[in-house]
């Protein structure tokens, strides 16, 4: 898929919480945002940062085709996305897109599909989830969070299909781990997951132990985006391989987890 360098300004930023905000970006030439796939990713120019250098990695989190909108859910992870975040309408942001390999898509309309995402991992379950619904499946989500105030995106998850919902602390739905939560046994066809590394593999073992297809997003470092910098290079059962030209989305068994 062709990547884009583009010039996009900025329509709205919402402060989620005080770690996570969501920025709503629109092509400054005017133009169709470019083709993407659920899963793929962005690298975002840092303007006015003395300590960052390189651009930022994003999971695409949504795109607004009515309103020719991108959508990008960031979390403050340092200098760099904290300059991100702190975009106002009407500022520029220069962004490479779309970067890396997505989910792929399922053949059977009857299949039961659960989307489990931990963090800032359930931004790309957004728009891999409305593409899913769009053609015609029925998507349910799991997600969890240290607490309620870090569920994200909640009611536009709900606009889509069922939302189960884990805490650690017990402040929202099930109280533990996602792969604690009585849904993950609920016989699934295919999960899709993103989220921190633990969480992904253990939800990567429950899968396997039930025979269940499943795929993760990973989010190893990516300084570059386009496979030249080495920083995100994965084991797999083929090799090392850059998370960022290669995935950043794995069959499970594509890993050595």
């Amino acid at each position: 898929m062709k990547k884009n360098i583009i010039d996009f300004v900025v329509v709205e930023n919402t402060l989620l919480s005080h770690n996570y905000s969501l920025l709503k970006l629109t092509p400054e030439s005017g133009n169709k945002l470019p083709d993407s796939m659920p899963g793929q990713f962005v690298q975002v120019a840092v303007d006015n940062s003395k300590t960052t250098f390189l651009r930022r990695p994003v999971s695409i989190n949504y795109v607004d085709r009515v309103n020719n909108r991108l959508w990008l859910l960031v979390r403050n992870a340092g200098d760099g996305t904290a300059a991100i975040m702190r975009k106002r309408p009407g500022d520029k942001m220069n962004v490479i897109c779309p970067l890396g390999n997505g989910f792929s898509m399922p053949v059977a309309v009857s299949d039961r599909l659960l989307l489990v995402g931990g963090g800032v991992g359930v931004a790309p379950l957004l728009e891999l989830g409305a593409v899913l619904k769009a053609r015609g499946f029925q998507p349910e989500f799991l997600l969890g969070a240290r607490s309620a105030d870090d569920i994200l995106e909640s009611d536009m998850f709900e606009a889509i299909g069922p939302v189960h919902i884990a805490t650690d602390d017990g402040s929202a739905g099930h109280h533990g781990l996602v792969t604690q939560h009585p849904v993950i046994q609920s016989g699934w066809d295919r999960i899709y997951c993103c989220g921190p590394a633990p969480m992904m593999k253990a939800v990567a073992r429950c899968a396997a132990q039930s025979g269940i297809d499943c795929e993760v997003s990973l989010e190893n470092m990516m300084a570059c985006g386009v496979g030249a910098c080495l920083c995100c290079v994965e084991k797999t059962v083929k090799g090392n391989v850059c998370v960022c030209t290669e995935g950043p989305v794995f069959n499970i068994n594509q890993l050595t987890w």
